[in-house]
């Protein structure tokens, strides 16, 4: 019984140390600036402009272009994009920006870049940003190429694509000057200049978005801001504490060093274990960045720096609940297809950056 005590307290105190340490060492700075940017652009940005540019017909540097990017407006998981995926297919989207857009959906998430690149280094964040959009694409281009028979079909369901109007130049410029100081804020934050310097400089910019929000938005606007920055914080925010705090108590049992010999290098071999690991777990937004850097251990130099991106190009894209609801919506061939191609890009993509040195 003894023993045991031990065990749990052990494991316990793990659990807690682990999620104090990323609390202090990433919340403030990072976390708290990420969650009004992923709010502000589910407030400001027109989430409809995404989904009414994937009828076939319409313009492919257009639906492609919108699609690899969805998620920085969509902020969602693995599972969460599903109906919006399914949705799109059933109003006749093409195939391959309706693939494209189930990649970068959850791929693109802004928070989970921020986030990456805070923990685990920014040239990490940078790559997944990179590959990611660079690898939606391409798995939908190749989707249409091997199912380019369905294309044509769905080609013939002649839907009028609705015009959004677009706001008045003013407009546009308040919104970009105020993501930009947001995007200041965070990056000011999160450097490493001396406390006092940064502090000046983010109130400095926190009195000029203040401007802008009494000046240039509405109350309603500004209302919605608050609402939707809620949303996301209490949506992400509960499940990120507890999954940190799980993630140090299963360090306790399971150090990382048990996974070196799998994933401690950037050969080819790792890439993949680390994808095929990430197509079958299922990580709610943001856990994939603690479960790679306390679980597998990447913060202390056990995971190899490839790996860790094939896991992050792979693991929030898919899942096996994601991929047994993706089958029932397009069959299980086109869903074996996605979920090989998922890994073969994250695998691919891990490999590059793992021996390029960049």
């Amino acid at each position: 019984m003894t023993d045991i005590a031990g065990l749990i307290t052990g494991s316990l105190l793990l659990g807690w140390e682990t999620l104090l340490d990323y609390l202090s060492a990433h919340v403030i700075t990072c976390l708290v600036p990420a969650f009004f940017i992923a709010g502000g652009i589910a407030a400001f940005l027109r989430k409809d402009a995404i989904l009414k540019y994937f009828s076939p017909e319409a313009d492919k540097r257009i639906a492609y272009g919108i699609a690899s990017v969805s998620g920085t407006v969509l902020a969602v998981c693995s599972c969460t994009i599903l109906p919006m995926f399914a949705g799109l297919l059933k109003k006749g989207a093409g195939i391959g920006p309706a693939f494209t857009f189930l990649y970068a959906g959850p791929a693109i998430n802004i928070l989970a870049i921020i986030y990456s690149a805070q923990v685990l280094g920014l040239d990490i964040g940078i790559a997944r940003g990179v590959l990611a959009v660079a690898s939606s694409i391409a798995i939908g281009l190749i989707m249409t190429r091997i199912y380019r028979q369905e294309e044509a079909v769905a080609s013939r369901a002649k839907a009028p694509v609705p015009t959004i109007p677009c706001a008045d130049e003013r407009s546009n410029r308040v919104t970009l000057a105020f993501f930009g100081l947001l995007l200041a804020i965070l990056l000011v934050g999160t450097s490493s200049f001396d406390v006092l310097i940064r502090l000046l400089v983010v109130y400095a910019l926190s009195l000029a978005v203040a401007y802008l929000l009494i000046y240039h938005f509405s109350r309603d606007e500004v209302t919605e801001w608050g609402l939707e920055t809620w949303f996301l914080t209490r949506k992400i925010f509960p499940i990120l504490l507890a999954g940190t705090f799980l993630l140090g108590m299963l360090a306790y049992f399971l150090p990382p060093e048990t996974f070196r010999p799998f994933i401690g290098t950037n050969s080819p071999l790792s890439c993949l274990i680390a994808s095929l690991i990430g197509a079958i777990l299922y990580m709610p937004t943001l856990l994939e960045v603690p479960i790679i850097g306390t679980t597998f251990g990447y913060t202390a130099g056990i995971m190899a720096r490839g790996p860790a991106l094939s896991l992050l190009l792979a693991g929030p894209t898919i899942s096996l609940p994601s991929l047994l609801v993706i089958q029932r919506i397009v069959g299980v061939r086109k869903t074996l297809t996605y979920a090989t191609l998922v890994v073969v890009f994250a695998t691919i993509g891990g490999f590059l950056f793992g021996i390029s040195g960049i």
